[in-house]
């Protein structure tokens, strides 16, 4: 007779691509760290850059740093689940490691815009999980820009310009939260993430699990 009396959590399951998105100034970026310090699970996608390293970078451990070349031939060998110019560089994540870390129940945590989400989503939809961080406000999400003190007038109104645009696609993803309150709104995307490494046909582990049980 079979042990089935190790808990179902427990059980082997597939990773998934955990997105979280959001305009400028809604929290994305501390809700990220937050989450990658609280949860060993899930680790931050490394994408590779064909800008060069800064101060204290280090290759393969903050990004993969290629050249032109080396970019362009990955992108015609559809090596990136995405790929974006930003700030007059290139970005991308790879595919190879991320998919071979999935296989044994690695998660990710990616921090991209919405554009790069259809782009993942269109590459690997099954493992792809998309939260979308909306701000209480628009009047809220100006003070928290202006409070950086880091730009100008001008860099604020196209920020925000910006954020009316990336905010329209708020329906093109699995979840939404209101960060109100940034601790609530942490709870709430660790729900989200805790409710979708339980599902079933990411419980690889389920199928003999179920088959010791019933042989019982």
């Amino acid at each position: 007779m079979g042990d089935t009396s190790k808990s179902i959590d427990k059980l082997h399951r597939r990773g998934l691509l955990f997105i979280l998105s959001s305009p400028s100034g809604a929290g994305k970026t501390t809700l990220s760290r937050k989450l990658l310090k609280a949860d060993e699970e899930i680790k931050l996608s490394v994408s590779a850059t064909t800008r060069p390293p800064r101060p204290g970078e280090e290759d393969g451990v903050h990004y993969y740093f290629v050249s032109e070349a080396e970019f362009d031939r990955m992108i015609a060998a559809d090596e990136f689940y995405e790929w974006a110019h930003v700030f007059g560089h290139r970005y991308g994540t790879p595919k190879g490691a991320i998919r071979a870390g999935l296989k044994g129940g690695q998660d990710y945590l990616f921090d991209i815009d919405w554009q790069g989400t259809q782009q993942l989503k269109q590459k690997d939809d099954q493992d792809v999980v998309t939260v979308f961080v909306l701000p209480p406000s628009l009047i809220e999400l100006r003070r928290r820009l202006e409070s950086r003190a880091q730009d100008s007038e001008a860099v604020i109104d196209s920020r925000m310009e910006r954020a009316r645009a990336e905010i329209s696609h708020w329906a093109e993803y699995d979840y939404v939260v209101i960060n109100d309150d940034v601790d609530e709104c942490f709870d709430r995307v660790r729900e989200v993430l805790e409710a979708e490494r339980m599902r079933r046909t990411r419980q690889t582990g389920l199928i003999p699990f179920v088959r010791e049980l019933m042989d019982g």
